[in-house]
């Protein structure tokens, strides 16, 4: 599906007159934040939580700007009601400028990319790669790390890159990365990752349906000892690892099963909110 507008600092323009000028000194640093809402039914899932987000990956930075955050979702609602959309994924683009006033922000409508189903019960395959971060918690524009290691999983056949940090899976190029074993979930220390509204999504179900979470260090060579493993994103919900490199993980566990089909339930019924 073609979308024919996207917003610019609250402005509903034509896809033609999307531009950001070359001598844009902050894009070309990556010095930006930006968000990747899911829209079912003309719905923007989670958005606060995403708001909430985007705000707190500017301050990490430095970035200030004077887009309210109901400045943004009467953005967002005026664009998804101009391009008619019910089924899209909208991507906030919050790029910095000299100063607060001169900061940009862009709204845009893109076709979702999910997941074929039968890697739903299949699992994916997934590789490795050494990278840390440097700012954890912020969605920032400079995403050359990520990029490289989710090209080279590209260039493997594979679905994703786990990106090592001192021998610890912290989290994948475009997911957050957990183990399980019977009923608890694992994670890598919330320090270390980026807090993704999916992940948290499906941490709150978790807990409400007597799954325990733990953090702690994820090394490469204990996954095998784990029940299963699986990966958290606004696009592919809650998606098995069937293997890492070399190593084949077994068959995904009846408790991520059960999981999976209560967080499935959840978005067929929710409205938009964890509350």
């Amino acid at each position: 599906m073609s979308f024919k507008f996207f917003s610019h600092n609250g402005q509903i323009k034509s896809v033609e007159e999307a531009a950001i000028p070359l001598s844009n000194i902050e894009y070309q640093y990556g010095f930006g934040v930006y968000e990747t809402i899911r829209v079912t039914n003309g719905v923007p899932y989670f958005l606060k939580d995403h708001l909430e987000r985007l705000r707190e990956s500017a301050h990490t930075i430095g970035l200030e700007h004077a887009f309210s955050d109901e400045f943004i979702e009467n953005a967002i609602a005026e664009l998804i009601r101009e391009n008619a959309v019910e089924t899209c994924n909208l991507k906030i683009l919050l790029i910095g400028g000299s100063t607060k006033e001169t900061a940009s922000l862009y709204i845009l409508c893109l076709n979702p990319l999910f997941p074929d189903k039968k890697l739903y019960r299949d699992g994916v395959h997934c590789i490795t790669y050494e990278h840390e971060r440097m700012f954890p918690h912020a969605k920032t524009l400079s995403m050359l790390g990520s990029y490289l290691a989710y090209r080279k999983a590209r260039m493997a056949s594979a679905y994703e890159a786990l990106l090592v940090n001192h021998g610890n899976i912290t989290e994948g190029t475009r997911t957050n990365f957990f183990a399980i074993k019977e009923k608890t979930l694992y994670s890598a220390p919330e320090k270390d990752i980026l807090l993704g509204v999916t992940r948290k999504a499906v941490l709150t179900i978790a807990t409400q349906n007597g799954f325990r979470v733990e953090e702690r260090n994820l090394r490469l060579d204990d996954i095998k000892e784990y029940d299963g493993a699986f990966l958290t994103s606004t696009s592919s919900k809650i998606l098995p690892i069937r293997s890492i490199d070399s190593l084949t993980l077994r068959e995904p566990p009846p408790s991520l099963k059960t999981l999976m089909l209560l967080f499935d339930e959840f978005l067929k019924t929710s409205t938009g909110t964890l509350s």
